[in-house]
């Protein structure tokens, strides 16, 4: 591989490029299916390949191919360069990077049980015994348990001196109970988004899911007796379980920079967060609000290293006190607002260009009370549990979530489960409305191995740190489903 790297800045070099860069992507992933008893799908893939990336004439070009030869790599760095070359002719904004002095060393994530190696009988029979468990415990209509493993090992090359290598694993399971009634469904999960996390088969035990599989089916069937969540103007508590994903949709997205300058608009929309309210000092959410996006965040799906641009992992404040303060950039937005790029560039695979991502999207906790205390403070209110649904517009503004569960909670205590909650608002008056916080000793590490992005689309994990939160007069319907 360094053969074929070295080869390919060489040749780009020698064809024009003022700059070059390549990476090197090895990737096995394993997905397990198990629906209400029966093997649904199993499968492993592996596949590999580089990329070459060039700046001619300030213009971009990219080549890629799973074909790790010398000669395959001049290749390739000769079509990134045409690419680049043409690209020129109707270049609208010269591309100028920031100064990155040379990086050079290893990262890896802890694992200390290879997902790969623990037998096929044995992850299938794990899955088994929850989903039994699950239908076990109380009658419904169809039960889901998944598991999920991805690996990954990356160099990254440039003209600029920049050598580094890196290792990642996340891995993951979930359940899910359906309980049904008629022409009404009800469903249960745990925990979020397939339960990924960073680390290996020790991941997947750590989420304990025989204890949870019986708990999520009995609250499946009582969730279809259970009163409609009513309307009105609440005041609504966020578990992590659904703060996540508000932090994602209305913080994330939103503070990336590409969407800012409108070359992401076409697939996933553009940013009300323009460039100007950077400058003004935008009030994004209450003073108890601190947003980072940090790339070093021990257990994310979004940390690493090094980025896909040679940049050192790093901490960047977006939200500090509730007043805007940063972006998600790379080398070639950051300068364009007089800054240094904050290591946001990756890309899904060998085969696609980096795009600004988000890393870890953390609400980092406030000192005082706990999730708990923070329920005991609330006279009158709602406790939302578990995304189910969301939706949210273009420019990141006006948005409408659902979660599988609510609680009242009256004089401080958690009241009855109400089922097919949703809550409604606009990105920072709903941040503003925050006014509680918990600590961290209710600080989890949560995330997402679906964020979509770019054209052809590109996945990507991301992770969020939050402890759950209070925030008053919000608007809150009833779904359907």
């Amino acid at each position: 591989m360094d053969q074929v790297t070295e080869r390919a800045l060489q040749v780009a070099i020698q064809r024009g490029a003022s700059y070059a860069d390549a990476r090197t992507v090895r990737r096995m992933d394993e997905r397990i299916t198990i629906r209400t008893g029966r093997v649904a799908g199993a499968a492993r893939r592996e596949d590999e390949g580089f990329g070459v990336r060039v700046l001619v004439d300030g213009a971009w070009g990219f080549a890629s191919s799973s074909h790790l030869t010398t000669a395959e790599a001049e290749r390739v760095a000769v079509t990134a360069v045409r690419i680049a070359r043409a690209s020129a002719r109707t270049l609208r904004r010269r591309v100028e990077l920031d100064d990155q002095p040379p990086q050079r060393g290893r990262f890896e994530t802890p694992v200390a049980e290879d997902p790969f190696a623990v037998p096929l009988e044995t992850k299938v029979g794990d899955l088994l015994a929850v989903d039994e468990a699950m239908r076990r415990a109380a009658p419904l209509a169809f039960t889901e348990a998944t598991y999920r493993a991805d690996s990954s090992w990356t160099t990254f090359t440039s003209t600029e001196g920049t050598d580094v290598a890196q290792a990642m694993t996340h891995t993951g399971s979930a359940i899910e109970a359906n309980a049904v009634d008629g022409d009404e469904h009800q469903r249960r999960s745990y925990p979020e988004e397939g339960g990924l996390r960073a680390g290996g088969y020790e991941a997947v035990r750590a989420l304990d899911l025989p204890a949870h599989a019986p708990v999520m089916a009995e609250e499946a069937v009582a969730l279809l007796s259970a009163p409609q969540c009513p309307p009105g103007r609440r005041t609504i508590v966020l578990d992590p379980t659904q703060l996540y994903l508000q932090i994602h949709e209305s913080c994330g997205h939103p503070t990336e920079l590409d969407r800012v300058f409108g070359t992401e608009a076409s697939y996933a929309g553009t940013s009300f967060l323009t460039t100007d309210r950077l400058a003004e000092g935008f009030r994004y959410g209450s003073e108890l609000v601190d947003i980072v996006a940090d790339a070093t965040a021990p257990g994310g799906l979004g940390t690493f290293g090094w980025d896909d641009e040679g940049v050192p992992a790093q901490s960047v404040p977006l939200v500090r006190g509730g007043i805007f303060v940063g972006y998600l950039s790379s080398r070639e937005t950051a300068p364009r607002i007089g800054r240094r790029s904050g290591g946001a560039m990756r890309a899904d695979g060998w085969n696609r260009i980096p795009l600004i991502r988000m890393t870890n999207i953390n609400l980092l906790p406030r000192p005082g009370m706990t999730l708990e205390e923070i329920i005991a403070d609330t006279d009158d209110g709602l406790y939302l549990v578990s995304n189910r649904s969301w939706s949210i517009d273009d420019r990141r503004l006006n948005f409408q979530f659902a979660t599988e569960k609510a609680y009242e909670i009256r004089h401080g205590r958690l009241g009855r489960l109400l089922k097919n909650p949703t809550y409604t608002g606009i990105t920072p008056e709903f941040w503003r409305s925050c006014d509680a916080v918990a600590d961290e000793r209710s600080y989890r590490m949560l995330g997402t191995p679906t964020c979509g992005k770019g054209e052809p689309v590109q996945d990507a994990h991301v992770g969020h740190g939050c402890s759950g939160a209070r925030f008053r007069d919000v608007q809150v319907g009833v779904g359907r489903w």
